[in-house]
């Protein structure tokens, strides 16, 4: 059997060029730079918009998919947002707006990801929203390789490149 044949199914490793505009026309992403997006289909590793579009493509087919906030990064929430005295975070930790932070999160006992909103003298506003949340996605998809999992790549969860694993 040859690859020519297969399509974006359940448990097959896509390779995909995407590029990712938004709403106002700014290209936010592209494969361009980082060569292509490759994956497990089916397991969530991409946001299920995108992901739904992709069953049945075969290599070398290209598609528009938009993908609204609630199959994306959902919608934004402004009570995600905290402002925290600048001196909880490292002395020597340079904060920038845009910048992904990790934080503990004593509630749940588990590591949060957050965005650096701005950086006041004593204070950082901190947003847990991803930078996406809110926003509808312009997706331009290019299917560039399918094949089957291997059995490891499906018993780790993610996709093994060059044979080795991570």
């Amino acid at each position: 059997m040859t690859n020519q044949n297969l399509v974006v199914a359940n448990d097959m490793v896509v390779q995909l060029d995407y590029t990712l505009t938004l709403a106002n026309g700014e290209i936010y992403d592209s494969s361009d730079e980082t060569g292509p997006l490759e994956y497990i289909q089916g397991q969530g590793h991409i946001i299920s918009g995108l992901e739904e579009a992709l069953y049945g493509m075969a290599v070398g087919d290209e598609k528009d998919v938009v993908v609204t906030p609630d199959l994306g990064y959902g919608e934004y929430d402004p009570e995600a947002v905290q402002t925290l005295p600048l001196d909880v975070f490292p002395p020597d930790m340079e904060l920038e707006p845009g910048m992904a932070i990790d934080l503990y999160d004593e509630d749940t006992d588990e590591e949060v990801e957050a965005y650096v909103a701005e950086v006041d003298e004593d204070s950082v506003v901190v947003d847990f929203n991803h930078p996406l949340a809110g926003e509808t996605l312009n997706f331009h998809v290019k299917v560039v390789g399918v094949r089957p999992a291997t059995d490891s790549e499906l018993d780790h969860g993610h996709v093994h490149s060059d044979g080795h694993s991570h």
